[in-house]
């Protein structure tokens, strides 16, 4: 979790992610006033999300198959999102309607693109 990185401003880095079920992701926020967490309607069904605490490193399990959208709450405004793709799973459509800040939807259709190759 960055202020800055190869894509600009208040980014993820990696942005997007292929995993296995049961693999663990930590998230580590390299400069101050980041966290990770789940965007509602972007986890795969009957799976709980999660919010970790701001400056706080935090580690989490994959368990279900699907994709989850992640963000960093306070500047999700700005366009820090992350995609996670666990097992073999197929982009859900619904993901594309969800409504996302401005500056998070040109991050989001370049995310898709990458879920969908």
């Amino acid at each position: 979790m960055m202020n800055r990185g190869e894509k600009g401003p208040m980014v993820f880095e990696p942005d997007f992610l292929e995993i296995a079920p049961g693999d663990r992701v930590r998230f580590v926020p390299t400069h101050k006033s980041h966290n990770a967490a789940t965007i509602d309607g972007m986890v795969p069904e009957g799976v709980e999300g999660f919010k970790s605490r701001i400056n706080d490193e935090f580690e989490t399990g994959f368990e279900k198959p699907g994709f989850y959208g992640i963000k960093c709450s306070p500047h999700y405004g700005m366009g820090m999102v992350m995609l996670i793709k666990v097992g073999e799973a197929t982009l859900p459509q619904s993901y594309r309607t969800v409504d996302v800040p401005v500056r998070a939807k040109p991050r989001f259709e370049d995310l898709f693109e990458q879920a969908e190759k």
